[in-house]
């Protein structure tokens, strides 16, 4: 009789397979394990199996292994390719995956792919929804990502409590592919907000003013945002280690830009600040953190960097 009252009170929750285990994906599967769901992961790093390990969860060989008695496959990759070699051929999740599990792909990809991945896993009895996240390794590791969805509202609510084991906002954009289309538009405003903010760090050390005291002053009127708040420390001691590389925010760059020109939208600031991310990973900087960005400027303003 107990037994019946505890299985009632707690439902069984979902088992999970993680797919990528990278500087994102590694503390948000751990923070479904503090939460109680059961993981199982694969990833091509050792190291990040192993620290899977270690935090509770279990280590597959193979995506296959992963995802064959999951109810919920998450997946965060770097970008379409990614998501596509995981996805399809016969080790791929689709083929693995049991009827009527559910893929959470949380990677930050095309549209395009968002809707083309849903569209084959319907054919296979497979649900998805495209769920990617912003607020970077920091927000990960305290699980209050934003999390921007797009897929049936029945699978969005269905995801809704592993969700919020992740993130503080999280919300129902639209159809397959909206997910991806509003995490585009951010990483447009990111780009553009550290952009400004890395112009106007070289401005004031260049005009001799206390930086830290500008910085805190900035940050508490209009100027403010939370990419000043989480980028100061990076700004003031130059420390690049990449919380989000500037490879990935290049990537991204050419996601908007490219779904811009589909749909007809203009991007000037957008389009300048997409050739300002190239350069910079054309120089040798791509695996620093996007906040590298103030490399740029301190080279076009003169400064040996």
């Amino acid at each position: 009789m107990s037994n019946d009252l505890t299985d009632s009170s707690r439902p069984t929750r979902p088992a999970v397979a993680w797919i990528g285990l990278g500087i994102m994906g590694s503390p948000m599967s751990e923070n479904l394990l503090k939460a109680g769901y059961q993981v199982t992961g694969f990833t091509l790093e050792q190291d990040k199996l192993d620290r899977l390990a270690q935090a509770g969860g279990s280590a597959a060989g193979s995506i296959a292994e992963a995802v064959e008695d999951a109810d919920v496959i998450i997946t965060m990759v770097p970008a379409s390719p990614q998501v596509e070699a995981i996805s399809y051929g016969p080790e791929g999740i689709l083929e693995n995956a049991k009827q009527g599990a559910l893929i959470v792909d949380m990677s930050s990809i095309t549209p395009q792919t968002s809707v083309d991945l849903a569209k084959n896993a319907a054919e296979k009895g497979i649900r998805v929804i495209d769920a990617p996240v912003s607020g970077g390794e920091a927000g990960a590791i305290e699980a209050v990502l934003s999390i921007m969805v797009g897929g049936e509202r029945a699978d969005f609510d269905e995801a809704l409590p592993i969700l919020e084991a992740l993130g503080k906002t999280i919300v129902l954009c639209g159809p397959h592919g909206s997910g991806q289309t509003v995490k585009a538009a951010n990483q447009l405003i990111v780009a553009v907000n550290i952009q400004a903010c890395a112009e106007a760090v070289v401005f004031l050390e260049k005009s001799g003013v206390d930086l830290n005291a500008a910085l805190d002053v900035l940050n508490g009127g209009l100027a403010g945002s939370t990419v000043l708040t989480r980028k100061k420390d990076n700004f003031l001691n130059r420390d690049f280690k990449p919380g989000f590389r500037i490879d990935l925010h290049h990537k991204d760059m050419g996601i908007v830009t490219d779904a811009a020109r589909n749909v007809g939208a203009a991007l000037p600031v957008g389009a300048v600040v997409a050739q300002l991310v190239a350069s910079l990973r054309a120089q040798g900087d791509g695996g620093l953190d996007h906040s590298a960005l103030l490399r740029a400027v301190e080279r076009l303003s003169g400064q040996q960097v």
